[in-house]
């Protein structure tokens, strides 16, 4: 499973991108399932959000499927939060 989380907005106005391939990790089965609930709690267009706000765009893709979600700050729910960190922090 490939995750890609793209976050936009904030004070800067920066774009950050990051990808974890989930393969062999040991936490691939712990990824998957904050990915799962994330893109089910998500929208399927960019929310309003609040003024210097973050955005997200989360896309999720297996061999078989592919799906994308949408939030924004601060009504991020604790799976999008929780993948939010992990992807961003460990990413590339």
């Amino acid at each position: 499973m490939r995750i890609t989380v793209i976050r936009t907005g904030g004070f800067a106005g920066l774009t950050r991108r990051a990808t974890v391939e989930t393969g062999d990790r040991p936490d691939a089965e712990e990824l998957a399932q904050l990915a799962d609930q994330a893109v089910r709690e998500g929208l399927s267009e960019a929310p309003t959000g609040v003024p210097d706000g973050f955005h997200y765009e989360v896309d999720v893709a297996t061999d078989q499927s592919a799906a994308t979600a949408h939030f924004a700050d601060p009504k991020l729910t604790e799976a999008q939060s929780a993948l939010v960190r992990k992807v961003l922090k460990e990413g590339a």
